[in-house]
């Protein structure tokens, strides 16, 4: 297992639970020792090893070693570790998208008869499986799909929900920072709508989630991509979204329209105060607050919430930065990191919900799918669940040789999502369904 980070922890305990009676050993490999022992213990299946993941040989002789991969690094550096399986003949499992150069490799994968799983955590990952499973119940009994929706967010429980933002990172916070920049693209009654950075967030809508109410979404990447994934080329509407709070929404826009999520170019922050670099894009008037200023570039009022959430963050006030170069977005990912950051007892919420129209018998119907998930606390997080937890349960179906699959995939088949959902139903991650 290549990574130790956030979302590891959940599938670490997985296999070292299940190390004893599968008879199986776990290397998990990272570039820190001490963040890999924090998180396997002192457990007899485990060899922690660090290694600078770029040394080609260190991580060719572990996957040489090994019958089975399981990366969880940047998106980046999977290739490398792909690469090498295809070397040494091993399987590999990710959670990651499938990219333009695994695809390269397709071929040759499903020659060497392995399975590459990708996509195969939470967002990407049990919203395929989760989605197919009602597609195809759908589609058996005759029914007609002709609108497709998937929803999912990794947002903060209600009762750690104590901040203007309503927001906490529960995740990679660079993730969120660049989240939506290229945009977004989706299919809407028979429409191709294409949404740019600036865009996404104002055209945030709600829906509704039983027993939470309102939030908000914003589309996700280009969602025309799994249409054909899903077997539904040609529906007049098909989206995947995001789930934030509403008030997360209207903040994060007023953050992109003063340029701060911008990745592109460096900046120098020495002597430069938060409030410089909040406005380097505004003309200010020294005659105004700070909170006034920002407040009339963006068009509202010096006492409105999205003032209080910059606030929050302490891009108000005259603090300096002091960081050397960076981009703006290297800058507001180290704030958010200080400012949103979880407590040791703060809890986190995955929320997802398909809504899926069809028509069986002239009559038309809509049905919700979806599933709520609660964190235990912020090592033992709901992301880290939904993410591991379905690696974990795939490594052992497929060691177990109960999956069969070769070839390059990410999990939309009965072969796959039927055991591996059914086992998370275990861990209290189940989906509850409504027709109307």
């Amino acid at each position: 297992m290549f990574g130790a980070g956030r979302s590891a922890t959940c599938l670490i305990d997985y296999l070292l639970t299940n190390a004893p009676r599968q008879k199986w050993h776990v290397t998990v490999v990272d570039s820190d020792l001490m963040l890999i022992k924090s998180k396997t213990g002192k457990s007899y299946y485990v060899t922690p090893v660090a290694i600078d993941i770029r040394d080609q040989q260190a991580r060719q002789t572990l996957v040489e070693e090994t019958d089975l991969v399981i990366s969880l690094l940047p998106p980046s550096l999977h290739i490398l570790v792909a690469k090498d399986c295809l070397q040494y003949r091993r399987h590999l499992l990710t959670a990651s998208y499938t990219d333009p150069d695994v695809k390269k490799l397709e071929k040759d994968i499903r020659q060497a008869g392995l399975l590459f799983m990708y996509e195969m955590g939470l967002d990407p990952g049990i919203d395929h499986m989760s989605a197919m499973k009602v597609i195809h119940s759908i589609e058996k009994k005759g029914g007609l799909i002709y609108s497709f929706k998937s929803y999912c967010g990794g947002l903060i429980s209600p009762e750690s929900n104590d901040n203007p933002w309503q927001y906490k990172i529960t995740w990679n916070a660079r993730n969120v920072v660049l989240a939506g920049q290229s945009g977004a693209t989706y299919k809407d009654k028979g429409k191709v709508k294409e949404l740019n950075h600036e865009q996404l967030f104002d055209q945030s809508k709600t829906i509704v989630i039983p027993g939470l109410g309102k939030l908000a979404f914003y589309p996700n990447r280009d969602s025309l991509t799994y249409m054909s994934s899903y077997n539904l080329d040609n529906i007049p509407t098909f989206m995947r979204a995001t789930l934030r709070y509403p008030d997360f929404c209207e903040g994060w826009s007023a953050v992109i329209r003063l340029g701060l999520t911008d990745d592109s170019r460096k900046i120098q922050t020495d002597n430069l105060s938060y409030f410089k670099w909040a406005t380097q894009h505004v003309k200010t008037d020294k005659q105004l607050s700070n909170e006034e200023n920002v407040a009339l570039f963006l068009g509202v009022s010096s006492k409105s919430k999205v003032i209080r959430q910059l606030k929050y963050l302490g891009l108000l006030n005259g603090e300096v930065i002091n960081q050397g170069e960076q981009t703006n977005a290297a800058v507001l990912q180290q704030v958010m990191e200080s400012r949103l950051g979880m407590s040791p007892n703060d809890k986190d919420m995955i929320v997802m919900m398909h809504e899926i129209e069809f028509e069986r018998r002239n009559i038309a119907t809509r049905m919700h799918s979806y599933m709520i998930v609660q964190g235990e606390d912020n090592l033992r997080t709901a992301m880290a669940k939904t993410v591991g937890l379905p690696l974990g349960i795939t490594a052992k179906l497929l060691l177990q040789e109960k999956i069969t699959l070769t070839g390059l995939h990410i999990p939309v088949m009965p072969e796959v999502y039927n055991p591996v959902l059914k086992e998370l139903e275990e861990h209290d991650i189940r989906f509850e369904e409504s027709f109307e």
